[in-house]
């Protein structure tokens, strides 16, 4: 007999799990910082302008904001001045189509997660995580507090939660598969918190389990998506097209959009036409910041695929 969820303890306190103040507060700088450079990036805010903000020293900023994002306040700076992207973007319309000519499905590895994945059957996603029993649990990650959600053959779900939209993001999670058993477990989902955020454990002889549950169309669109590598873009209708549906775009854009795995499954890598960031579920700022933050682990500049 399926359990119903209680949202309860989420409302009732702040945070359905304690992440540490110290941690909570030093979130919130990496936070606002990172919403200044991604918004204010041609400006080139320094250091020392970043740090007043934020009401650091220069160098207690540096420390803490390379701590959670892997990279200085600088080298973000860096990484996501777009305006090389956008350029190649601009000029990539024979790189595209000859990519797809060619079939996106042409190379056997996965993107740089390594990741392998099982797709549930069409009679499971039916009847909505019936007989599904899905842990969960809240963990800090580079780009804010996420919300894992993990089943006994991997991970089932990642998604932004910032302080305050703890029960809106579990909510969001959890209508998905309404008949499934959702039980909050800190540990088991630990695990898959710290493997996703954390480049040096993604080894291809040890790949990233996960299982995607939905239509068949939307997981034909999210394995596509697991095809794109880090540093590289690519579009909605082009992605319609390697599915054989040029005028899917909005279908595919609707995929994109329900895609529970998110950074894990890029759908981050996914633009607009002519290179515009197009939407996010869980905001533009944020994607700006995982653009960014992939961008200065695989060079300085976006490429499209």
């Amino acid at each position: 007999m399926t359990k119903a969820l209680d949202l309860t303890s989420l409302t009732s306190e702040p945070t359905p799990i304690s992440i540490g103040e110290e941690a909570a507060q030093h979130y919130d700088v990496v936070r606002r910082t990172l919403k200044r450079i991604t918004e204010d990036w041609r400006e080139q805010p320094t250091l020392d302008q970043l740090a007043r903000e934020a009401g650091l020293q220069p160098i207690q900023l540096q420390r803490v904001f390379s701590r959670w994002a892997g990279l200085t306040p600088k080298q973000f700076l860096q990484a996501i001045t777009l305006d090389h992207a956008k350029a190649l973007l601009r000029e990539s319309a024979s790189v595209l189509d000859a990519t797809y000519e060619v079939g996106l499905s042409g190379s056997g590895r996965l993107h740089d997660l390594f990741v392998t994945h099982e797709a549930m059957t069409p009679g499971d996603y039916r009847n909505r995580g019936a007989g599904l029993s899905i842990a969960y649990g809240f963990h800090p990650s580079p780009f804010g507090q996420v919300l894992v959600m993990a089943t006994d053959k991997g991970l089932a779900g990642l998604g932004f939660a910032d302080p305050g939209e703890e029960t809106s993001a579990l909510e969001d999670m959890c209508e998905r598969w309404p008949a499934a058993v959702f039980v909050q477990d800190q540990e088991a989902t630990a695990q898959f918190a710290r493997r996703v955020f954390d480049p040096k454990k993604w080894q291809e002889d040890q790949p990233l389990n996960i299982v995607m549950i939905g239509t068949d169309f939307e997981i034909r669109v999210w394995r596509t998506l697991l095809k794109i590598p880090m540093g590289k873009a690519t579009t909605y209708s082009d992605i319609a097209a390697c599915l054989g549906n040029p005028k899917a775009s909005r279908a595919v854009g609707t995929a994109v959009g329900r895609n529970p795995l998110s950074f894990v499954v890029p759908c981050h890598r996914v633009l607009a036409k002519g290179g515009k960031l197009g939407g996010y579920h869980w905001g533009l700022t944020r994607k700006r910041a995982i653009l960014g933050w992939e961008s200065g682990l695989s060079g300085p500049v976006l490429e499209c695929l």
